[in-house]
């Protein structure tokens, strides 16, 4: 890929994560079918853009930086609540991905809201890097974003996913 292509790429999963991240903290505001339709509709162009940009792909003068989240326990915990008390009794899903699972003879309770504030934090702290530093630090900010979406968040997308998906299609309960 060209570094012209890569910055466009990098613009259009910036894009992406705003809009996401927009879309969690005005959860409170949206109803419930308006907000996982959105959820349905972003999560799934997320991930293909930290799938395929590859590490090989972005490149960096010099050492990666590493930022401090802008995200504190009082604000991923408001998310998340907004998103809980908008999907109600449909926040719980069973999780089968789950490491204890293996070794469980009872099925472990995951919740949608939790999943998406997981997927919120780095998110966020990717798109305020980037705006901080007026998109100067859009590369570091990505690859550290990158890093986190394959140790921990892309299972995650993929595991709530699923959950969304099972409220948009199998009906979850009435508000």
């Amino acid at each position: 890929m060209t570094e012209d292509n890569i910055r466009r790429r990098l613009m259009t999963v910036t894009a992406y994560a705003a809009d996401y991240c927009t879309a969690c903290e005005r959860a409170g505001d949206m109803e419930r079918d308006e907000f996982v339709d959105r959820m349905l509709d972003l999560l799934p162009r997320i991930y293909w853009e930290f799938f395929d940009i590859t590490t090989e792909d972005v490149v960096t003068l010099g050492e990666t930086d590493y930022f401090s989240t802008y995200v504190d326990e009082d604000y991923y915990d408001s998310i998340r609540r907004h998103m809980e008390a908008l999907l109600g009794a449909d926040d719980v899903f069973l999780e089968t991905f789950e490491e204890d699972m293996k070794y469980s003879d009872t099925p472990i309770a995951a919740s949608i809201a939790e999943s998406l504030a997981d997927i919120f934090q780095p998110l966020f702290d990717f798109i305020s890097v980037v705006k901080d530093t007026d998109g100067d630090k859009i590369t570091e900010a990505y690859l550290q974003c990158k890093e986190d979406f394959e140790s921990y968040w892309s299972q995650t997308l993929c595991n709530v996913l699923r959950a969304l998906n099972h409220i948009k299609y199998k009906g979850g309960e009435e508000q």
